[in-house]
C-alpha cells in the first residue's frame, strides 16, 4: 500500500514551483517577494510562523534571482564578502547567534553599497528580534516586512495534503476534511497532526483513517494553541 513507502523513504518535501500553494494567507507575500524591484533599498523581511512556507518561498525567489542561501544560524567571521550586487538570503534571523552579528552587519552593509538584494526570514519583524549589535538593529528595523498570515480553510486543507505527501503518506480521503474541521487553524498545528498520524500509522502498521485520526485527536473537539494540545 502506498503508505508503506513512508516506513523505507527519507521526509523529502517538495520545495518547487508547483508546490507552492496560494491562497488569501500568502498571497500578498508571494507578491511582495517575486516582484523585487518594488523592495525599498532593495532588501526585505518575509515574517510568518514555523511551517508557513516561508522557506519555499524564499527558495522560488532564490531560483529566480539566483541567490546565495544562508542560515542565520551557521553565519560566521570566515564569510567570504558577497559578489557585487548578489543576492542573498539570509534564513530564520531570529536564531541569529550574538556572534554572528557584526557577521550580518557586514554583509548588509556589503550589499547595499553593491546594488544587490538581501531577504530575510524570520518569524517576528525586525522590531521585535534581540539584536545587541545596534547599527545592525537599526538597519534590520529599517527593513521592509511582508506576512504570511494564518492559513485560512482552503489553504490549511492543502498544508495538510502537503505534508500527507512530503511524506509519502496517502490518507483516506475523509482525513484531511475531519482534521481541518479540528485542528487549530495554524501551520504549526497542521504538521504536528500529520507527523503525530504518520507515527501512529507506521506503529500500528495501518492506513491513515478517520478513525486513527480521531483517535489521534482524542475524540476532542479541537486542538488549543499548543500544537500537542486538546481543549
Amino acid at each position: 500500500m502506498a503508505w508503506q513507502l513512508s516506513l523505507d523513504l527519507p521526509l523529502a518535501v517538495a520545495l518547487g514551483p508547483g508546490d507552492y500553494i496560494l491562497s488569501d494567507a500568502n498571497r500578498a507575500a508571494h507578491a511582495m517577494v517575486m516582484a523585487e524591484q518594488g523592495w525599498p533599498e532593495r532588501k526585505l523581511a518575509l515574517i510568518g510562523a514555523p511551517g508557513s512556507g516561508k522557506s519555499h518561498l524564499a527558495r522560488l525567489w532564490q531560483a529566480e534571482s539566483e541567490a546565495m542561501v544562508l542560515q542565520a544560524r551557521a553565519l560566521g567571521p570566515a564569510l567570504p564578502p558577497p559578489a557585487p550586487g548578489a543576492a542573498i538570503v539570509v534564513e530564520d534571523v531570529d536564531r541569529l547567534p550574538r556572534e554572528a552579528e557584526e557577521t550580518l552587519f557586514h554583509l548588509h552593509n556589503r550589499l547595499a553599497a553593491s546594488g544587490g538584494r538581501l531577504l530575510l526570514t524570520a518569524d517576528r519583524p525586525p522590531a521585535r528580534l534581540d539584536i545587541r549589535l545596534p547599527d545592525l538593529a537599526s538597519r534590520l528595523q529599517a527593513t521592509a516586512v511582508v506576512r504570511i498570515e494564518d492559513p485560512d480553510d482552503r489553504l490549511l486543507a492543502a498544508v495538510l495534503a502537503k505534508h500527507f505527501a512530503d511524506r509519502q503518506l496517502v490518507p483516506a480521503a475523509d482525513v484531511i476534511p475531519y482534521l481541518a474541521a479540528r485542528i487549530e487553524r495554524s501551520f504549526a498545528a497542521a504538521a504536528w497532526a500529520v507527523e503525530r498520524l504518520d507515527r501512529m500509522a507506521l506503529a500500528e502498521g495501518r492506513p491513515v483513517t478517520r478513525a486513527l485520526a480521531r483517535r489521534m485527536l482524542g475524540g476532542r473537539a479541537r486542538l488549543d494553541n499548543r500544537p500537542g494540545g486538546t481543549r
